[in-house]
């Protein structure tokens, strides 16, 4: 799926986008996968607005904005689950982590037309540190993407810097790392943005009349372990490719609700 040079790329920028991991049919599923579970969330009560908070943006535009966001989507829907561990994804996530591949957690990101939120730049590492900063994110888009709708933005090479202080713990100094300075990654529907979790990264809202939606799964190598004991998922866990070497290491103590 991938060449060398591609994951040496992946190393020395700290992204990369692959095109063409799933098929037009896959991507439908996927969509209307979404679709439920965004309607199954609101006939539940469970819906939310995720939109982040903060001085990023004027509180008059903030409010307007509207970000669906549900984690462990693989749990409510089988098209994510395929998706998961399909031989497209296992074949780049095996060169740019190691023959061993394991799911941290998924979840889906969807910007609506016109009023989809920003993202301001940030890391993921504060959410979920972990020892040997093996951890990715694959965002697979099941939209187009571009400026217009709310594409993603990286940093390229910033995830070499190591860990850099956050606002709240959510995301970076806006005015120091402001969001259009971010490198546009536009990405057809089908496509996977890898990028590692120390990477800078971020989106403007979407101002367009298209959707933005998204699905994240976020891999480690199952030897790197969390240094602290936060972000724990339903869907931790979860071996990819290859084998867990470790029997009774980081396994979360959950309780039926």
């Amino acid at each position: 799926m991938i060449q060398e040079k591609d994951a040496d790329f992946y190393k020395e920028n700290g992204y990369l986008l692959v095109k063409g991991v799933f098929h037009s049919q896959e991507v439908a599923e996927m969509r209307e996968a979404v679709d439920h579970i965004i309607a199954r969330a609101a006939q539940s009560k469970a819906d939310s607005n995720a939109a982040w908070q903060g001085d990023y943006m004027p509180p008059e535009e903030l409010k307007k904005l509207v970000l669906k966001g549900f984690h462990d989507v693989h749990y409510h829907d089988a098209a994510f689950t395929r998706a998961v561990v399909h031989p497209n994804m296992r074949a780049v996530l095996t060169r740019l982590i190691g023959p061993n591949v394991q799911l941290h957690h998924s979840k889906m990101l969807v910007k609506p037309p016109e009023v989809g939120a920003a993202f301001p730049m940030h890391q993921d590492y504060p959410y979920f540190p972990h020892d040997k900063h093996t951890m990715l994110a694959a965002s697979v888009h099941l939209d187009d993407a571009d400026e217009e709708n709310g594409c993603l933005r990286v940093i390229p090479g910033s995830h070499r810097v190591g860990s850099l202080p956050h606002v709240g713990a959510y995301y970076l100094n806006h005015k120091e790392y402001p969001i259009k300075e971010g490198l546009s990654c536009p990405a057809q529907a089908g496509d996977v943005l890898f990028f590692n979790y120390l990477t800078i990264h971020g989106s403007e809202s979407n101002r367009s009349q298209r959707s933005r939606r998204n699905v994240l799964f976020q891999y480690r190598d199952p030897s790197d372990f969390p240094t602290e004991n936060v972000h724990f998922d339903w869907g931790m866990g979860l071996m990819v490719s290859g084998e867990n070497p470790h029997f009774t290491k980081v396994k979360p103590n959950f309780k039926i609700v």
